[in-house]
């Protein structure tokens, strides 16, 4: 793999703080403009979480978009000329993550779900994203390059990450939360090394993670969330971040725990291994609506909002503004799951 120092800038600190603050910035005037242009109409991307509340999917495509122009403005700022990789994972894994929110279904779940349909013929929009994610591992990697073990291991790194990124957006805030530990244990890890290249890893995760702690407060408020389209995008670009900064036998370990961690989703559910761990439920509440009886949030589900909350998605949700262009392409489906 090429080495994070070639092309490091003298100041890594400032560049990750020029990429924080221009991820940050720009997620939070992508959010603005996507709410009041919303492409197809407003009611393409209503949905109601586990509550049973109406919220607004604008932030999965906000997030990302923001960090790779956070990454644009480092460049320019800072003449760092090694994003390009980082960005490319996150729009690739952000086009297939729209593809599974816009025309998927919750008819097959998991990677079990998935491949099971596809053993019997059937082709489901996870299926495709599946593809799709482990084709935006593999050409960041080969575009990144390196040696063909490098390759393998940043791909596995790159599509794993978002995929595993993902099973965490159940609960508001909890993928954001997950999105900045990772990227401080991906700053730390590469802070290890030796020499010039030694914050590299610091800089390859801020603009990430100064774009989704950007829209924070919307996830916790419960307005807005990332879905499978800021999900994977964003634990794409953490996954580039980590195939630029860590040294080899580091990634492996990585990739080893992101495997472990997939495989185990689909017997354990983390939300009650969450649940069931005070530390990890506090972390998880820190910022959130307080769950308002003991059932806990599996009874949210039966309730709703009062009349008048919000009024604006609901009343809007039917008249597209703007992007009447998009919508046509968005209605013809791939392969409608069932």
């Amino acid at each position: 793999m090429r080495s994070a120092s070639r092309s490091g800038s003298p100041r890594p600190r400032l560049t990750a703080l020029a990429g924080a603050a221009a991820g940050g910035c720009a997620a939070r005037c992508v959010y603005a403009a996507l709410r009041r242009y919303p492409p197809a109409g407003e009611k393409t991307w209503v949905r109601t979480n586990h509550r049973g509340e109406i919220l607004t999917l604008l932030e999965g495509p906000a997030v990302p978009l923001g960090a790779v122009a956070g990454e644009v403005v480092t460049a320019a700022v800072t003449g760092r000329r090694d994003g390009l990789p980082l960005a490319l994972a996150g729009l690739g894994a952000l086009g297939f993550g729209l593809l599974d929110d816009l025309r998927g279904s919750a008819g097959r779940r998991g990677l079990r779900g998935h491949l099971g349909a596809l053993a019997h013929g059937e082709v489901t929009t996870g299926t495709v994203k599946l593809a799709g994610l482990a084709a935006t591992g593999l050409g960041t990697a080969l575009l990144d390059g390196g040696q063909p073990a490098d390759v393998a291991v940043n791909a596995g790194l790159i599509a794993g990450g978002a995929n595993l990124l993902n099973l965490f957006d159940l609960r508001p805030g909890r993928a954001v939360k997950v999105a900045v530990l990772i990227a401080g244990l991906i700053a730390a890890g590469g802070a290890l090394r030796r020499g010039p290249a030694r914050l590299d890893g610091l800089a390859a995760v801020a603009a990430p993670a100064g774009a989704a702690l950007a829209l924070l407060p919307e996830d916790l408020s419960e307005r807005a969330m990332l879905g499978d389209a800021g999900a994977n995008a964003l634990g794409a670009m953490l996954g580039a971040a980590a195939a630029r900064s860590l040294p080899r036998s580091a990634r492996a370990w990585v990739l080893a725990g992101i495997i472990a961690l997939t495989v185990t989703s689909e017997k354990v559910s983390f939300t009650k291994v969450i649940a069931a761990t005070p530390p990890l439920r506090w972390l998880d509440m820190l910022g959130r609506r307080p769950v308002s009886d003991s059932a806990g949030d599996a009874a949210g589900q039966d309730r709703r909002r009062r009349p008048g909350r919000h009024r604006r998605a609901v009343a809007t949700a039917g008249r597209p503004r703007s992007g009447g262009w998009v919508s046509g392409l968005l209605k013809t489906p791939v392969r409608q799951e069932p």
